[in-house]
């Protein structure tokens, strides 16, 4: 097809985006260098702004170009509910209610592993937890998994090897454990619906696989770092948090479930979070301060992915549409690493006459490469953005990520392709 010219603008301006995310650092060194501008230049060195900056370019430019019927009209077309979704869960997982149940459920299944304890409950975090995305959402899995490790071993000093790493292995696990069902990771949910995929063959052919490449990936890391676990902190279930009541963390637990539940509807669970949000403050004492800033910025990001994803669709078609199944399983991992996955498998929904194979290939490859950058799975920057002040920079440098992302992906696309 031809694209028009605001097309190839929107798609100049994505891969700007692209390459703002990899030199964000170059910004914090700009606001040391010219302190008179230094908010600004902190602004654009954060990760989470880029997206909804240059989404912000590329509204000024459908005004000035097309008017401002046309442009109202786009942002009107683009599906807001993912980030409206991300910000509520994200907030409401980080609650100490749930992370207080969250901890003690791994905490008892690591007490079954025949481990010392702190390298039991590493394993069981980038184990179940991922998992768990099957069922709670990846979103919530995902800032979970991150506030568990940020408060049991970021905090306490780890070598920078093994923060890229662990994280690394959460992006990707997080990413491929969701497709145990058809109802709580994105990009599945993308396609579900229309290709008439259940539980029954979700788990059949996908999820079983995704849960051995989440074993080996966190085997692999513990065994990795196994000298490090005797020199990371205290016993691992001695919680110095104020223990919650149990009525208070069932409450949560129906909220959240609720959330969930009417995931596809934003009015509905907006309002089940503002009065999430009235609870939380009446019992304040119960409470940690919510996760609102971090929430806010996730939320942001994923909006400026949004408006400025749905201006790709013409390229990222007409890609797909001429490639094989083994070319699209390559395909779509790479492509992944460069736009939303979730954005990635609808897009590639909408190529009429597709095999099972090329499906199947499609779904396993946007879920393989979810972990290799910030913007390639919706919940990553949750999990950045809760983590990141534990870096030695108080920022995740992109390149790192990639190359410690590349082994634990590589395990992923072995387990969808071999079995």
């Amino acid at each position: 097809m031809t694209p028009s010219a605001m097309q190839i603008v929107a798609a100049s301006l994505f891969t700007l985006a692209i390459l703002h995310t990899f030199t964000a650092p170059l910004f914090s060194r700009l606001a040391l260098a010219r302190p008179g501008h230094a908010g600004v230049w902190n602004l654009l060195s954060e990760v989470e702004v880029v997206f909804g900056f240059w989404a912000f370019v590329l509204m000024l430019l459908l005004f000035a170009v097309e008017g401002r019927e046309a442009a109202v009209a786009y942002i009107d077309s683009c599906n807001f509910t993912e980030p409206m979704f991300v910000f509520a869960i994200m907030v409401m997982a980080g609650t100490r209610p749930i992370l207080q149940l969250a901890k003690k459920a791994i905490f008892v299944v690591s007490t079954l592993l025949p481990l010392p304890r702190d390298m039991g409950f590493y394993l069981t975090v980038l184990v179940v937890v991922p998992l768990m995305g099957s069922f709670i959402t990846e979103p919530a899995t995902m800032t979970l998994g991150a506030l568990i490790l940020r408060d049991r071993f970021y905090n306490r000093g780890l070598p920078p090897l093994m923060q890229y790493v662990t994280l690394a292995v959460l992006l990707v696990n997080v990413s491929i454990g969701g497709t145990l069902t058809p109802f709580a990771a994105p990009p599945v949910i993308m396609v579900a619906g229309k290709w008439h995929w259940d539980l029954a063959f979700m788990a059949t052919t996908f999820g079983w696989k995704a849960a051995v490449a989440c074993l080996v990936n966190a085997l692999a890391a513990t065994l990795l770092f196994r000298r490090q676990f005797a020199t990371t902190g205290r016993p691992v279930y001695k919680s110095d948090e104020k223990r919650v009541p149990f009525p208070l963390i069932v409450i949560h637990v129906l909220f959240l479930a609720g959330v969930v539940v009417f995931s596809h509807h934003p009015i509905i669970f907006m309002g089940l979070f503002l009065f999430f949000l009235g609870v939380s403050h009446a019992y304040a004492r119960h409470q940690e301060p919510l996760l609102l800033r971090q929430g806010l910025m996730v939320a942001f990001f994923l909006s400026g992915l949004v408006v400025l994803g749905g201006k790709q669709q013409w390229w990222l078609q007409e890609l797909l549409r001429g490639m094989t199944h083994q070319q699209v399983f390559l395909g779509a991992t790479i492509l992944t690493s460069f736009t939303d996955n979730a954005a990635l498998t609808y897009m590639g929904s909408l190529v009429d006459g597709m095999s099972e194979a090329f499906k199947y290939a499609l779904v396993a490859g946007a879920v393989t490469g979810g972990g290799l950058t910030i913007i390639a799975n919706a919940p990553n920057p949750a999990g950045i953005s809760i983590l990141r002040d534990a870096f030695d920079t108080k920022s995740v440098k992109p390149l790192p990520l990639f190359l410690a992302g590349l082994l634990p992906t590589l395990v992923a696309a072995l387990a969808f392709n071999l079995f």
